[in-house]
């Protein structure tokens, strides 16, 4: 499956381009309004740390692999993990600033892949924003179960399961607190180059909206064909028909992220992040703050988590490395639990050009 995308990775890239007064000509105080001074020095950094970025183009090519996996635990201490095989993903991308276009190839073109994912990330100086959308298709598999009886277990896994749905949408805000010496960009979007190590606490607030149904009768029936008939009355509770479940999450986070340039123009940055996160059943009657307050409930507070992850070299002409991040998503009740993690690995390779005016300026007069 061929798909077109646009993707803005680099949006307000003007913002982390103009990081020093080598970036933006000098204006006098008083000819300078008060916005542009802001827009100055929220892209402001220490550039004994962080070079800005000299070229307004770049092309690149990149692959994309994306991998998803549920958790579903069940009253009677059964769990199945549910996993579609993850997708790759190859296409050229040509940047200027903070457009970015680019054409993707699906390299295994399943003809039974029906998923749909938009996953867009801004990484600025100050601040980093992540916004997903995922839909499931029919292709999940049993990637893993634990029905308490290991020829069950055996003849389910990696069967392929059409009675598994589900999607998730949201968006993640995080404030980068040392964003003078610390880069995200230089990591992810290889808008600057990280010169010397340093990391940065994090903090962020994010919404998401969560669906997840599962047919248990379909499972059931997949079981007595698989493991043989019979099976699923003898090991399951087959009493539960489907399990439906649509919320909302609420979350504050928290977390540390840190760039170590081992060598030269290279880097290697690890990112976590940690959420409470407020689980709230769609449906439930908090049309107001106050109503909210009242049926609050200290049991609906579970842990998420943002991970991330990435290497590359950057010599700010050239470019190559990989990078990884992966959000991970807890629901909890009585008599059912779910663990979501879903997230892309990124491999690419890429070249700047088009040198920007000032640097260019620069290099005249020497």
């Amino acid at each position: 499956m061929r798909t077109l995308s646009l993707v803005i990775l680099f949006l307000f890239t003007a913002l982390t381009d103009v990081a020093s007064a080598d970036t933006i000509p000098a204006v006098p105080k008083k000819k300078l309004s008060a916005f542009r001074r802001m827009i100055r020095n929220f892209s402001k950094v220490d550039t004994n740390y962080i070079e800005p970025q000299k070229y307004n183009f770049t092309v690149m090519l990149q692959n994309t692999t994306s991998f998803e996996g549920y958790t579903l635990k069940l009253s009677d201490n059964h769990s199945v993990v549910f996993a579609p095989q993850p997708s790759y993903k190859l296409g050229p991308y040509f940047g200027w600033r903070f457009v970015f276009l680019g054409y993707t190839i699906d390299l295994k073109r399943l003809k039974n892949e029906a998923r749909e994912a938009l996953t867009f990330s801004l990484y600025a100086p100050q601040v980093g924003v992540d916004i997903f959308f995922r839909k499931s298709g029919d292709n999940y598999r049993i990637n893993g179960i634990d029905f308490g009886d290991e020829t069950v277990n055996n003849a389910m896994r990696n069967v392929y399961f059409d009675g598994f749905e589900t999607s998730e949408r949201g968006l993640n805000l995080y404030y980068i607190f040392n964003h003078n010496k610390f880069s995200y960009p230089a990591a992810y979007s290889q808008s600057t180059v990280q010169r010397r190590s340093a990391g940065s606490a994090l903090a962020g607030m994010s919404y998401s909206r969560h669906k997840l149904n599962v047919d248990w009768d379909k499972f059931h029936e997949l079981m007595d064909k698989v493991a043989g008939p019979g099976t699923s009355v003898a090991v399951a509770d087959t009493s539960m028909h489907s399990t439906d479940i649509d919320y909302t999450d609420f979350s504050l986070s928290g977390g540390y992220a840190y760039n170590w340039v081992f060598a030269r123009n290279w880097l290697f940055d690890v990112s976590l992040q940690l959420a409470l996160g407020y689980k709230q059943l769609s449906g439930t009657a908090n049309k107001s703050p106050k109503d909210f307050f009242r049926n609050f409930d200290f049991k609906n507070i579970m842990i998420d988590g943002v991970g991330r992850t990435g290497i590359v070299w950057n010599n700010m002409r050239w470019y190559a490395g990989a990078s990884a991040v992966f959000h991970t998503y807890t629901y909890r009740r009585s008599k059912f639990s779910a663990n979501s993690t879903f997230g892309n690995v990124y491999v690419y390779v890429g070249f700047n050009f088009g040198l920007k005016s000032s640097y260019r300026k620069k290099q005249n007069k020497q």
